[in-house]
């Protein structure tokens, strides 16, 4: 708690200025550069309460799992109190337009992100419903491997699995196969769950759906969807590196659990995992061909899911809850596609809309000028997208991105690249710099924590460190390739 408090403070005094200029925002127009430039609330006491209270709510999302209260809380707080000031230094300047246009070009970039996540999480809802992760987990837990064996296996199945169904929910499920494989051996547990955790931010980064941030470079058009895949090999290296020297300090015995049984998964998994399938390409498809909004695809997709949940209610057959007879050929509890939809991880999607509006705000404000032209200009992109990793794992990937995506500054497509990469996977340096962390220390109380994890980051710097390397050695087409 103490180390956290440490943490804490230098956050605070030595890292906050560098990371509010990333986390400024760029202005919607040029009219509303004109306005700010005459009102200039950077200087002002609105600016400086805003960024007071930015911080206040950021120390609050860091402490999460010692308070308990849910990250978004803090950020939607903040973002309504300094909306609220920008609004009325605004009115008392009788330029009663310019902070609502600007919260309308906010708005529709998080509805948006919200809809196309919306989508995947119910997907993602019904697919656990179907026992589908469920089955893996008994089926891996029943296999009897090895630690060291088992510690390879799920590490690379989390890689694998990230960029389909996203870091978190892939985080999740295999922290749960390594609890119950390593409830009996808290060091293999704890280490299980460190390798899960940079396999899935690794994982993650060389996908539109592995993480929010790939997905909002992606919407964004800076990067088209196959492009991403260039960051598999640096994504590889960068969980592949801290995994073989981690891997050294696991036991080698064999694990000493009962079987789970054999998990059946319920009638329809197979088709929505189909139709989740589908749904991606028909997203992927309205983007690259049709040159619509990604959201527009999954929300088509979204009606697929609908119609045969639809088929799944119609045809349902009660069935008594005994294991000899669940799932054959019916379910305790008919699939309903609105019962997942409402299981969506509303926390993570207001998190998301607080940031986007928080960091909307102080870019709006202007701290942006403040520090843009030092990161991109005096440092240069490179320095500056490795600098971003180490602020990813300080405050999350997702404002930092938010940030870079407003601030847009002039790069090649390798710089885009870079600063999804490092975007990605530099939250693995710190326990609270990604979703997949934060989320594992829930699960994993006690067993993973901050200190843990802590312990393993010079082989996991040393991780980032090669994937820049190789990302750098092996996408060199891509230098002077324009961005749209």
């Amino acid at each position: 708690m103490s180390g956290l408090c440490v943490m804490s403070a230098l956050f605070r005094h030595q890292f906050v200025p560098v990371i509010l200029g990333i986390a400024c925002v760029a202005l919607p127009g040029a009219a509303l550069a004109a306005d700010l430039e005459a009102l200039k609330l950077a200087e002002d006491w609105v600016g400086l309460a805003a960024l007071a209270l930015f911080v206040a709510a950021y120390v609050l999302v860091v402490m999460e799992e010692f308070t308990d209260l849910k990250k978004s809380k803090p950020v939607l707080l903040a973002a309504g109190i300094i909306w609220a000031l920008i609004g009325y230094e605004y009115a008392s300047h009788n330029l009663i337009h310019a902070a609502e246009a600007a919260v309308e070009v906010f708005l529709i970039e998080f509805v948006e992100l919200f809809l196309f996540l919306l989508v995947a999480m119910t997907y993602v809802n019904a697919m656990s419903e179907r026992n589908v992760f469920e089955a893996l987990r008994a089926w891996l837990v029943n296999q009897r491997y090895g630690y060291r064996r088992l510690f390879w296996i799920t590490g690379i199945i989390t890689f694998f699995l990230s960029p389909v169904i996203d870091n978190l929910t892939a985080a999740l499920v295999m922290c749960a196969v390594v609890l119950a494989v390593g409830k009996n051996n808290r060091r293999f547990a704890a280490l299980g769950c460190v390798n899960i955790v940079v396999a899935a931010n690794a994982g993650g980064a060389f996908s539109p759906f592995g993480d929010i941030t790939t997905l909002m470079v992606w919407q964004s058009g800076l990067v088209e969807f196959e492009t991403f895949f260039a960051l598999a090999l640096p994504s590889a290296v960068n969980y592949l590196a801290p995994a073989a020297i981690m891997s050294f300090a696991v036991p080698r015995d064999l694990p000493d659990v009962d079987g789970s049984g054999v998990v059946s998964m319920k009638r329809g998994a197979g088709t929505i995992i189909f139709l989740f399938a589908c749904t991606i390409t028909t997203a992927v498809s309205f983007h690259n061909f049709l040159h619509l909004p990604p959201f527009l695809g999954m929300m088509l997709g979204l009606s697929y899911l609908k119609i045969f949940g639809y088929y799944l209610q119609k045809t349902h057959v009660v069935l008594p809850t005994d294991e000899a007879s669940y799932g054959v050929i019916g379910d305790v509890t008919a699939f309903d596609s609105y019962r997942e939809l409402a299981r969506a991880e509303w926390d993570t999607l207001m998190f998301f809309f607080g940031v986007i509006m928080c960091v909307g705000g102080l870019g709006f404000i202007g701290y942006l000028d403040l520090i843009s032209g030092y990161m991109y200009l005096e440092l240069g992109p490179t320095m500056a997208n490795i600098l971003v990793g180490f602020f990813s794992a300080i405050v999350d990937n997702i404002p930092v991105m938010v940030a870079v995506l407003q601030m847009n500054p002039d790069m090649d497509l390798n710089q885009w690249l870079l600063v999804t990469l490092t975007a990605g996977v530099g939250g693995s340096m710190l326990s609270i710099g990604s979703a997949a962390g934060v989320a594992l220390m829930g699960q994993a109380r006690g067993i993973y924590t901050f200190f843990g994890h802590m312990k393993w980051a010079p082989a996991i710097l040393l991780g980032y460190a090669l994937s820049i390397w190789v990302h750098l050695l092996i996408n060199g087409r891509f230098v002077g390739v324009a961005v749209q």
